[in-house]
């Protein structure tokens, strides 16, 4: 079995050894222990299950959350040799025949299915003919309601156990905290069980996070002009925002399109092929996109507003750089967006639910204003311990200790607030401290107040970054139903000069985007890559993947073509040395690539 494992590790997935966890959690599962793998995106969960079905008797039904990850996996799945197949609601009733006789002749070694379809007592009894080798779990943290994307039909799947009490369960997921794991556990009524945990930090990622100024368009635009011809996912808070930056993006010449809820699943699929494909950059989506997305070479991630979890942004930003090759994320956020997410939590009926959004809330709000290590504050949340990244994050790149001290243009700001009997929003209150004449300021005579324009010296952009400071530190907040602002306690320490307020430097002078590329030149590879060569196997693989209608990473992923590109392998021997590169696929295409590399050289 030893040597098997080791030669399909190989000659199917291209791998000379395991990465780290791999080979135990693949041994657990040969076993037939249950097994619970917490693993960073992009760090090879999907070969755990994938290299145990070819090794086992029997199927593997693999449950997954969404039909276009389904697709996406079974490509893959089949580009490598592997046979696989889906049943989902896309399909018509002859081809799901087709795949049950297939199944029956034990012509499939995996099977993709929603969660809701062991629902179906007859699709349950079908699988009840087959012999089911074990169940794979997909996205497993959407089995907790304490997980950022709990699913009822997952919270079924603890049925598993009581039809098929003989069959084991390998649950994967890159984002559980120590309850979520704890319910995981519970909820699929785990017997002889492995949890394995790998480290949370990701060490090609680099994480900026700086407010918001306006919609951020020109804040992103940099950002985007520094990723040009790369590919990239860019999440938005509603559908109409989606639709909004995307005709943005694409009037300044972008390959962008909107991904979201609101578009049919026809043209649903249509963008997320084109996206995978490579044929247009960047995806313009609300969170609905993207869950378990199997493709390597997305360069960035951007939220242009603030998530409602910090699981939720994790798995996200784990979208980029699965490949193993330097990636950023990049969070745009404002006081706005914790006032509407703030709303929506109010809103929330079951009051266990309503404390835990709200304490998760209060977590994200307080990641997003840090200043020190984005990647430990992970970390720790998740229950990993680690040092500050030094390099990878907006915090540790540019430590900026300077203070500017805010604490009596911030007693003007609340004492405004006080004036106006606390009936009046923000923008008011700014129009009040810097001298408006605007109607609704002379209607209610403010403009008689003591308070009124005794902040003219100071633009209104800074008394916006002050407003937003104040908010931060909870020295008033909002009212849920009309957004006048409230004093509090701290309110009343700040205008007695009790308690003293300042602010990080750069904030009050305003912040521009600071991205990696510009900042420091250390490479993921160890190596260097021609680019000339590397752009040819790159146009390459893309007509294999033209001609074919597969995505180009599947068949070969962009640090495959980088190591041809520096190696220059001239024999098959050689050219079956590049990681990711099985008989297989050389079979298929190694013979065109090598002819390519021949003549370049």
């Amino acid at each position: 079995m030893e040597k098997k494992k080791q030669q399909i590790l190989k000659e199917v997935f291209g791998f000379d050894s395991f990465r780290p966890l791999q080979e135990s959690v693949v041994d657990s599962i040969l076993n037939k222990k249950d097994i619970l793998m917490i693993l960073p995106t992009g760090g090879g969960k999907s070969l755990c299950y994938q290299l145990p079905a070819l090794l086992m008797d029997g199927i593997v039904v693999v449950i997954s959350p969404l039909l276009a990850l389904m697709q996406d996996q079974v490509m893959a799945l089949k580009a490598k040799g592997i046979k696989a197949a889906m049943i989902s609601s896309l399909q018509d009733y002859k081809e799901i025949q087709t795949i049950e006789k297939q199944l029956k002749n034990q012509e499939i070694k995996l099977l993709f299915i929603a969660p809701e379809r062991l629902q179906n007592l007859t699709f349950v009894h079908f699988l009840f003919q087959l012999k089911i080798a074990f169940f794979a779990v997909d996205e497993a943290h959407c089995v907790s309601e304490w997980g950022h994307e709990f699913r009822s039909d997952y919270r079924q799947l603890g049925l598993i156990k009581e039809r098929f009490p003989d069959v084991s369960i390998a649950a994967f997921t890159a984002t559980a905290t120590k309850p979520v794991e704890k319910d995981i556990i519970n909820q699929l009524q785990f017997k002889d069980k492995l949890v394995t945990r790998g480290p949370v930090y990701r060490d090609n990622l680099f994480i900026n996070v700086i407010k918001r100024q306006k919609n951020g368009y020109d804040q992103l635009l940099p950002f985007l002009k520094n990723h040009a011809n790369e590919q990239g996912i860019i999440y938005t808070f509603s559908r109409k925002n989606t639709e909004k930056l995307a005709d943005f993006l694409q009037e300044k010449g972008l390959k962008a399109k909107a991904y979201h809820a609101g578009l049919s699943a026809k043209e649903r699929t249509k963008v997320f092929k084109q996206f995978v494909i490579d044929d247009i950059d960047i995806i313009v989506a609300t969170i609905a996109f993207g869950m378990g997305i199997d493709k390597s070479n997305v360069r960035f991630v951007v939220h242009m507003s603030m998530p409602k979890t910090l699981e939720g942004y994790y798995q996200e930003i784990g979208r980029a750089g699965r490949d193993g090759l330097n990636s950023e994320a990049l969070l745009l956020y404002s006081t706005a967006d914790l006032v509407l997410l703030g709303k929506f939590t109010a809103e929330i009926e079951d009051e266990t639910y309503k404390q835990v959004a709200y304490k998760k809330l209060n977590i994200i709000k307080q990641y997003s204003y840090q200043e020190s290590c984005r990647h430990k504050a992970l970390s720790q949340y998740f229950g990993d311990e680690m040092q500050d990244c030094k390099i990878q994050c907006d915090n540790c790149l540019n430590p900026d200790n300077k203070r500017t001290d805010i604490s009596v243009l911030s007693q003007m700001f609340l004492s405004a607030i006080y004036r106006v009997n606390q009936n009046f929003g923000q923008l008011h209150i700014i129009d009040i401290l810097t001298g408006s004449k605007n109607q609704k300021v002379l209607n209610n005579n403010h403009d008689k107040l003591s308070v009124y324009n005794i902040g003219s010296e100071t633009n209104k952009t800074k008394w916006r970054i002050i407003a937003d400071r104040l908010l931060e530190l909870e020295a008033f907040y909002v009212g849920v139903e009309f957004n006048t602002l409230q004093l509090n306690k701290l309110s009343m320490k700040i205008m007695k000069g009790e308690v003293k307020v300042d602010i990080r430097s750069s904030h009050f002078e305003g912040i521009k985007v600071i991205t990696k590329k510009e900042k420091i030149t250390s490479k993921t590879l160890d190596y260097t890559v021609d680019e000339k060569i590397y752009d040819e196997l790159r146009t390459l693989r893309k007509s294999f993947a033209d001609k074919i209608g597969m995505p180009a990473y599947i068949i070969f992923d962009n640090k495959a073509l980088m190591e041809m590109a520096h190696f220059l392998p001239d024999t098959e021997e050689k050219f079956l040395k590049i990681k990711g590169v099985g008989k297989v696929k050389y079979e298929k295409y190694g013979k065109a690539f090598l002819d390519l590399l021949t003549n370049l050289k």
